[in-house]
Order: C-alpha cells, then structure tokens, then sequence
C-alpha cells in the first residue's frame, strides 16, 4: 500500500481515535469489486492478546529476536511482543495508526511503506492480519519476496498470515475464478469512515500453494504452521 499522508484519505486512523473518544461501535465502512459493501468494526483492532486467533497467538510465540511488525495498525501485536522483553519496530502507512500506537506506549514507530524502507537487519517480519495482503498483487509479492532479503538477519524469518478466498467463488466457482485474472485472489477495496475516503487499492489473499511456488522463486521456503477454522492460515517463510 501507498503511504497516506492525507488524514481525509485515513478511515482507519480516524475510526481508532473515535474508538480511543468513547465510539465503541466506530466501524470502517469496507466497499469492494466483488461483493457487498461490509464494516470492520474498530474494536477489533484493540484487542488483548487473550482475544486473538489461535493462529494470532502462535505468530507471536514464534517471534524472536528483532521484529519488524508491517502494517501494525493500532499495535496490539507490537505492544504483546514488547511485553515479552522482545525489540520491536512498527511500522504503517496510516498516520493514525502510527500517532495511536505512539500514544499506546509502542516504543519504535514508523509512518512508512514497505517499499521505501532502508535495508536493516531484523530476525522476524511480521505480517499479521493478512498482512502480506498490503503487496497488492502477484506483482508485488514478487517485489517483496525479492527485496525481503535485505531486511533479513541471517537465519532470520518471515511470519505471515493469510487466507484461500475460493469460497468467495461457490456460484459456479471455477468459471467466475477464471475470470478474475490474473488470480482471484486480488480485490480491489476502498475504505471510508463518516467523510474520511481511502483511495482505492488492491488488496491480495494468496492461497498456501499459490504463495510457497512463488516463495521458491525467490530463494525462500515456505512452511505452513496451522490452519484457522475459516479458510485462515499461518505461514513461515525462511531462506533456502
């Protein structure tokens, strides 16, 4: 995703500091090209770590050493690994994803794109909440499969979560999947919040197997670590 400099481009931004006001029921109104509008209510984004998925919990026992938490939206996963002693760098394209985590205690924030950021070295990037989705498409997982490298420490590791939206497709599921070329799994969304409007973007869902041929291209080796209950999973992704 682009990095928002705009706060009337920011619905998510917006929502978390209503929600931080009293607005327990903010929700981001979610439009897309493949099916009804929907909202993610805010809430969500807040909570402990006791309320995360199963698969949630096992990304962050899996994190270790330094962490680069992408796309880390009000910082619950971020401010967990902080309270198991573990040094974290948070990073989002939302500035009110980034002023709320700052205003949440995560100690290292960033308001900033993946694709504009420096070469460093961390022994985990994590991806949560169809995290590697921010890619936008085949194109771009390739790009970050192939600059991923130069984030990494050596033995380091990339912790991903991600789902298989096939079941999105049941109506005559193969002929409308191949017509969503060139993988079905990319959806293009837009965001709002009362008058606050993201710009459009494309957002990927990558099926396991769709994500371990494309990982081998890059030098890496992908291994599921578990399945959720809704067509969800878990992935590591380490150097070959």
């Amino acid at each position: 995703m682009s990095l928002i400099t705009n706060p009337k481009r920011d619905p998510f931004g917006a929502a978390m500091w209503d929600y931080l006001k009293g607005n327990f029921q903010a929700a981001v109104k979610v439009d897309s090209d493949i099916a009804i509008s929907d909202e993610i209510l805010v809430r969500y984004l807040f909570r402990s770590h006791s309320q995360m998925p199963e698969w949630e919990q096992r990304a962050l026992a899996a994190c270790r050493g330094r962490v680069l938490d992408i796309g880390a939206g009000a910082g619950g996963h971020s401010l967990a690994l902080q309270t198991d002693g573990l040094e974290v760098v948070a990073m989002d394209v939302s500035p009110g994803a980034v002023s709320m985590m700052e205003h949440r205690g995560v100690k290292h924030v960033l308001h900033q794109s993946i694709w504009d950021f420096p070469p460093d070295h961390f022994d985990t990037l994590l991806m949560m909440m169809n995290g590697i989705g921010l890619v936008g498409d085949l194109k771009g997982l390739n790009r970050f499969l192939q600059l991923a490298p130069q984030w990494l420490a050596p033995g380091g590791q990339i912790l991903l979560d991600s789902s298989d939206i096939r079941y999105l497709f049941d109506d005559d599921q193969e002929r409308i999947i191949q017509q969503h070329k060139p993988y079905y799994g990319i959806i293009n969304y837009q965001m709002s919040y009362g008058k606050v409007t993201s710009d459009p973007f494309d957002w990927i869902y990558v099926d396991f197997a769709r994500l371990e041929t494309h990982a081998r291209m890059f030098g890496f080796r992908a291994e599921k670590i578990c399945d959720g209950p809704h067509f969800e999973y878990l992935a590591r992704l380490v150097m070959l």
